[in-house]
């Protein structure tokens, strides 16, 4: 039986549920009563965490993201392992396609007429063939929205830090390639990570870039948009509005602009939960790899940040 310290998100309890559900011989413990153990299962980690855990030899992130970990105290030789998908990328799938056809196909319109007597007018939806969707992000998740956005009819595009050829895809990659990515998108989704090469990558320069009346639906990290620009693009009209799931300070603190804003909608960083389950059981895999000293998928490269 392996000994598993679980620090933020979900109790020892829980987690324990997941793994005894697949299985694992593992014995899940809560921070404060732990043993001295091997492995980690961490989200946003106190300070003195690790310095309380100093026979740690592995730790897997709670989420997809790992910028908790990495902006932390911990040891700067000790292993992260990230999340790849375990249940997430449908979620962030349904989020992505149920955000862009609330914008393309006008539904906040509709409501509003709706809610105004039932005076639609002339309205028409606009064939998807005309509408250009892009998707910055290709991983795991990203690959995902494209895979449910695709039997929609929309022109796809998207943008990677390296090259990737996915099907019916306009693929670009690359800092050089982002400007001509971003021409003319009626609907922009964003589901990077925090880098130091990804913050601040949206701002006014590249907003403008985008369709007039265009969307702009970040469920990636906060710190990819400059704020304030954001907010200027909207306010002008050159952008119809704002999907935002990630901030750069969450929760987000009562009055923020984004929560006045009648062009922006929030939503409490739920485009993708993790999910107990699978999450144990993917944990599980790994860390019987490791026992049998495999090399496991997932490992953070801290230079990059994810």
């Amino acid at each position: 039986m392996l000994d598993l310290v679980v620090v933020g998100g979900y109790a020892a309890a829980e987690w324990q549920a997941g793994f005894d559900a697949c299985g694992a011989p593992i014995r899940v413990h809560d921070a404060d009563t732990a043993p001295p153990c091997r492995y980690a299962l961490a989200w946003a980690p106190p300070a003195g965490f690790f310095a309380s855990h100093p026979t740690l030899e592995v730790v897997f992130s709670m989420g997809a993201g790992v910028e908790h970990l990495l902006a932390s105290d911990m040891p700067r030789d000790l292993p992260i392992i990230r999340l790849e998908d375990a249940g997430m990328a449908p979620q962030m799938a349904g989020y992505a396609v149920w955000g862009v056809l609330r914008h393309l196909r006008n539904f906040d319109t509709l409501a509003a007429a709706a809610g105004a007597g039932g005076d639609w007018g002339a309205w028409r939806s606009p064939p998807a063939t005309d509408a250009r969707v892009g998707v910055m992000g290709l991983g795991v998740m990203g690959q995902a929205v494209l895979a449910a956005l695709a039997p929609l009819g929309f022109a796809l595009r998207g943008w990677s830090r390296t090259p990737r050829d996915i099907a019916g895809v306009e693929c670009h990659a690359g800092r050089a390639t982002l400007d001509r990515f971003l021409d003319g998108l009626d609907a922009l989704v964003c589901v990077l990570p925090h880098t130091p090469d990804t913050t601040d990558l949206l701002d006014a320069a590249r907003f403008a870039r985008l369709a007039p009346g265009a969307l702009v639906l970040n469920a990636g990290r906060g710190s990819l948009i400059v704020d304030a620009d954001l907010i200027a693009a909207l306010d002008s009209g050159h952008l119809g509005a704002a999907l935002l799931d990630v901030f750069r300070e969450e929760p987000l603190p009562a009055g923020h602009v984004y929560l006045r804003h009648p062009r922006v909608t929030v939503t409490p960083h739920i485009a993708a939960r993790t999910q107990i389950p699978l999450t144990a059981r993917q944990v599980a895999v790994k860390i019987a790899q490791i026992e049998a000293g495999q090399s496991v998928s997932g490992r953070v490269d801290r230079a990059r940040g994810y």
